[in-house]
């Protein structure tokens, strides 16, 4: 499985696109292509030079900033399905959860209804037995999240709940391999370890993710899972140094204080 990256940072953008391809067969999927000026391009030459067959557009959730390209996207790829939730633009196909479906010989896609940020939001698990290596743009386990996991973060709660996030992150993404690698939509990494910072300064995991959100401007496909328990307070709702930083008690309770108190930095 081979994980192209596309920053769609133009102007004040700060979102990602992704092309993930089997690389027996070719076949591939475009997540996302919220600027078609910035990705059109990218997938034009990737197609015409042969390195991809594309046979789907998916999408996060419904928000113009990542549904909101498919129209002209289609206008250079005619006929293309579009996978997402019931309010994407010219959305062909709303997969059930969990219900998974196959790209090419061997990546198995589970797509997995994270409602919150809004209410048609879907996460999408990659897995390919067939690569052994692990790398930002090759791997074997992928995860992408759109707004509803970032790296160190949380989307915010624009159509749901606290306790539908909780379950979003630390039921239905936690349940996932610790190894699998996180693609989220947004590269908001470094202001979310400043956030971090203020609520664990002393975790050597955060410490180690500031280092390297200073360090490094994309850091998407380089944290995984496993990583988010560690350094995500979100993720942490558990311990009880979430419980002493928000003065809560009950995990909902705990998450919905750190959004409370993330929102207003």
């Amino acid at each position: 499985m081979h994980i192209q990256s596309i920053p769609m940072w133009v102007g004040s953008s700060n979102n990602y696109a992704y092309i993930v391809s089997d690389s027996s067969s070719k076949d591939a999927v475009l997540i996302d292509p919220a600027n078609p000026s910035e990705v059109a391009p990218v997938v034009k030459e990737q197609v015409s030079s042969g390195k991809i067959k594309l046979t789907a557009i998916v999408n996060t959730h419904h928000h113009w900033d990542h549904a909101g390209g498919n129209e002209e996207m289609l206008k250079h790829f005619p006929g293309t399905p579009v996978i997402g939730g019931k309010d994407c633009a010219h959305v062909t196909r709303t997969p059930a959860h969990s219900a998974a479906f196959r790209l090419g010989k061997s990546i198995e896609i589970t797509p997995l209804h994270t409602p919150c940020h809004t209410q048609d939001s879907i996460c999408y698990y990659f897995s390919d037995p067939q690569t052994s290596s692990s790398s930002p743009d090759t791997t074997n386990k992928a995860v992408f999240t759109g707004d509803t996991l970032f790296i160190g973060g949380c989307g915010k709660f624009f159509e749901g709940s606290a306790a539908e996030m909780h379950k979003a992150l630390n039921v239905t993404l936690a349940a996932l391999p610790d190894d699998t690698r996180v693609y989220p939509g947004h590269e908001y990494t470094k202001s979310n370890a400043k956030f971090l910072v203020k609520v664990d300064g002393e975790n050597k995991a955060i410490k180690e993710l500031e280092k390297y959100a200073n360090d490094n401007r994309e850091t998407q496909g380089r944290f995984t899972i496993g990583d988010e328990k560690k350094h995500n307070v979100f993720m942490r709702v558990k311990e009880e140094e979430m419980k002493k930083a928000t003065g809560e008690k009950g995990e909902v309770d705990v998450l919905g204080k750190l959004r409370e108190m993330k929102n207003s930095m």
